[in-house]
């Protein structure tokens, strides 16, 4: 009988996370496919701001990684990947800050046709994960920070294409590096947040063993 509560109680709770297990691994690799897609069409159309959104699509595949890699892993080494995780997001924001800064010295007008494009591409696939993870919004913490992730994201997208509706208008380069400009900037804000938190949680087991 015993047996019996406990199969009803856990079977729900493991079929839960299996396809959670199944919806992260489909977001991982949608999120991974159209971070390469931005950083190609972004440097092939000189736009900065394709290249921010494509940050925002590495740190979605990174924190889904996570999700899935260290669910069973000892806290150290999840701060260790989220200290890793930070250090990378926070070049990315340079990185764009740097190109941003390059292209409004050198004069470059991006291809808001390509903007466009993608940006609409971008918005159907984080429309399409955020659908995916709906059900879980009201999970554990892990469960719904991914899904508002995926639902924030599409913001980023939206910014994208107003871009390229402003690079279309002005025939200047000016919205485009707007965009990557506040774009770069939040990446390296998350970043930041990301490595204080790391190395709080880092120390932390070196301080308790040193209290003992």
């Amino acid at each position: 009988m015993s047996s019996d509560c406990c199969d009803h109680d856990h079977g729900p709770v493991a079929r839960r996370d299996a396809a959670f297990r199944r919806a992260l691994w489909i977001a991982l690799a949608l999120n991974a496919a159209m971070f390469a897609l931005e950083i190609g069409a972004g440097l092939a159309a000189g736009s900065v701001s394709l290249l921010a959104d494509a940050i925002d699509f590495f740190g979605d595949s990174v924190s889904y990684a996570l999700s899935l890699a260290v669910l069973g892993f000892a806290m150290v080494w999840r701060s260790r990947v989220a200290l890793l995780k930070g250090l990378t997001m926070t070049a990315f924001g340079l990185f764009v800050l740097g190109r941003a800064a390059w292209s409004a010295t050198a004069g470059v007008v991006p291809e808001p046709m390509t903007m466009g494009l993608v940006g609409v591409v971008a918005l159907a696939v984080n429309v399409g994960v955020a659908l995916l993870l709906y059900a879980y919004r009201g999970g554990d913490a892990n469960m719904r920070s991914v899904w508002v992730c995926s639902r924030n994201d599409a913001l980023g997208n939206l910014a994208v294409m107003l871009a390229a509706l402003g690079v279309f208008g002005t025939g200047t380069a000016w919205p485009d590096l707007l965009v990557a400009a506040v774009m770069g900037m939040l990446a390296l804000f998350g970043g930041s947040q990301v490595i204080r938190q790391a190395l709080a949680e880092l120390r932390a087991p070196a301080a308790s063993r040193a209290a003992g």
